[in-house]
């Protein structure tokens, strides 16, 4: 079970795990997709290429890999 300070929590303060459906709006489109990792610590940073964390990994619908802010991300329910 984590600890719910390690948590890393959505734009509506809800916990965020791999495998959960994320989306954001951006540029008049959206990013969306499964969450493939939460990045808390500056050594998993290090470890998949990402600048000052927390970061939530996901692949996009146009394929594409991205890296966002959790605090920007709503999860979609399942």
């Amino acid at each position: 079970m984590s600890d719910k300070n390690d948590q890393v929590l959505s734009k509506q303060g809800e916990p965020i795990e791999e495998g959960d459906h994320v989306y954001t709006k951006i540029r008049g489109g959206r990013h969306e997709g499964d969450v493939e990792n939460v990045v808390k610590t500056e050594d998993e940073a290090k470890e998949y290429g990402v600048k000052h964390p927390a970061k939530v990994l996901f692949t996009d619908q146009k394929g594409k890999e991205v890296a966002h802010n959790p605090g920007t991300l709503e999860v979609v329910e399942k």
